[in-house]
């Protein structure tokens, strides 16, 4: 049997969570370079910095626009990137991908600071790369999470409501495509963890969904608001690390996501969040499953926060769906049974009749 090892991340979450910065960055150096998304730094920025007691920032950097191996080789070439000890890398899942990868090709240490509550990418080892227009390429992995992850309620709490609305839906993903994809076998035992946690990404969901959207509408870092952004951000990136280690087999994906990657190729982010896309593929994972009492549950949840339960709320129709390519997806490859096309055509036509 082979050796391995696992690195976990740690976090901070509260609405004073940056007062941890010096505390766990400064044993890595005393500069950093700030990359981010151009709203999230306008957000978060400053405050990073005034609680960077010690660190000397050598420069506050857009990350490009796209989780793109381009943007980040043109990072790679910046002086104010090769100065720095460490990375923060600052916004949403794009934004903390493509500086995780950055970080991973340095082999500079990464901290991540989200500002919006819509993955789980501050706390995985794994990026999802895309070309610079917005295609889905691969998931590129790498054998360490991020360092320590800064998790500031207060504001993610400031964000639009759509990011948590489309987090949530994400996050409950986890735990049908995993147990999906683990059917009948024996894994290891740090698979096997990750598979125990994964209720963690459905149940505070289906708990306290309604109440931290309403919360976030207010911007109120309430009790229910920070156990979804727990379960958005930390369970499923625990459960995702656990999943993805050593990549054989990988648990960590399924049909729902198959569903989101074959319609990036016609544009689909332009107008939908991938959490938003992911939750209406949840249907269709749990219909085409047969697990039709969860399908239920699901789409209720949906109806009732106003996630996707019909392909028009994605501006799609059944001509639409690429159901040969979903099929064939890296994504089922791994799943206790082969995808067909035509039953998957049926699932969709079937989910339209209501």
């Amino acid at each position: 049997m082979n050796n391995y090892n696992m690195t976990l991340p740690n976090y901070s979450i509260g609405e004073q969570a940056y007062q941890d910065i010096p505390r766990f960055c400064r044993k890595w150096g005393s500069r950093a370079v700030m990359i981010g998304g151009k709203t999230a730094m306008e957000k978060a920025a400053d405050r990073i910095a005034e609680a960077a007691q010690g660190i000397t920032l050598t420069g506050r950097l857009w990350y490009g626009g796209e989780a793109s191996y381009e943007n980040v080789a043109a990072l790679q070439a910046r002086e104010e990137v090769q100065q720095a000890d460490m990375i923060f890398a600052v916004g949403g899942g794009k934004a903390l991908d493509t500086c995780k990868t950055l970080a991973d090709k340095l082999g500079k240490p990464v901290f991540t600071f989200p500002t919006i509550a819509s993955n789980c990418a501050c706390c995985t080892c794994v990026a999802i790369m895309y070309t610079p227009e917005g295609t889905f390429i691969e998931p590129y992995f790498f054998d360490n999470a991020p360092v320590h992850a800064f998790i500031n309620t207060q504001l993610l709490a400031e964000a639009p409501e759509q990011f948590l609305w489309a987090g949530m839906g994400d996050t409950y993903a986890k735990f049908y495509e995993a147990t999906i994809s683990a059917r009948g076998e024996q894994p290891e035992h740090f698979k096997a963890l990750g598979l125990a946690m994964a209720s963690m990404c459905t149940e505070p969901i289906f708990r306290f969904g309604e109440a931290a959207f309403a919360d976030n509408k207010t911007h109120q870092p309430s009790e229910a608001f920070r156990e979804v952004v727990l379960a958005i951000c930390v369970s499923t990136g625990l459960v995702s690390i656990m999943l993805t280690k050593d990549h054989t087999p990988d648990y960590n994906s399924g049909l729902a996501h198959a569903c989101f990657y074959t319609w990036t190729s016609i544009g689909i982010e332009e107008h939908h969040l991938h959490g938003e896309i992911v939750a209406f593929g949840v249907l269709v994972c749990l219909l085409y499953d047969g697990q039709k009492a969860e399908y239920a549950r699901v789409r209720d949840f949906n109806a009732r926060v106003g996630l996707p339960v019909r392909l028009a709320d994605l501006d799609l129709t059944l001509a639409d769906t690429m159901t040969q390519q979903i099929a064939g997806m890296s994504d089922v490859r791994h799943y206790p049974y082969k995808v067909d096309p035509e039953r998957l055509q049926e699932v969709f036509a079937e989910i339209e009749r209501g």
